[in-house]
């Protein structure tokens, strides 16, 4: 059977938890967090990034997470809080879902990177 993009973020919503700058702030204070922005690179050149975050785009994220593959990225572990984002909120949805799906533990939506900057958040400018 045939599933809708509306079906996939809704799936994703249920299993990965929504959260608010000031959450993610709070958890990447306490240590043994990454933080992915799962943007176009375009996109990371226009607005910059989350001050420290890891850039994966979407597509390659699978590639990045999982450790037998080729292209693992030595950031991503299994016992860390993994915080994503991208510029809606919709990509991250699909992202922390599919981390989920391959045995990440704690994973969580901080939504949209224009939300992050508005609250003060610290940002890593393009071409810094």
């Amino acid at each position: 059977m045939a599933i809708s993009v509306k079906q996939m973020l809704e799936a994703a919503n249920a299993a990965v938890p929504k959260i608010t700058p000031a959450e993610a702030r709070e958890m990447i204070g306490k240590g043994n967090a990454l933080v992915v922005d799962v943007r176009d690179a375009p996109e990371l050149e226009k607005s910059g990034k989350v001050a420290g975050a890891v850039h994966v785009s979407r597509g390659m994220l699978e590639f990045r997470a999982d450790p037998e593959s080729p292209y693992h990225d030595k950031n991503f572990s299994k016992d860390k809080t993994v915080i994503l984002y991208c510029a809606s909120g919709g990509r991250s949805a699909l992202a922390g879902k599919q981390l989920k799906d391959m045995g990440y533990g704690q994973v969580y939506n901080a939504g949209a990177f224009k939300d992050w900057a508005e609250s003060g958040g610290a940002v890593d400018k393009p071409g810094s």
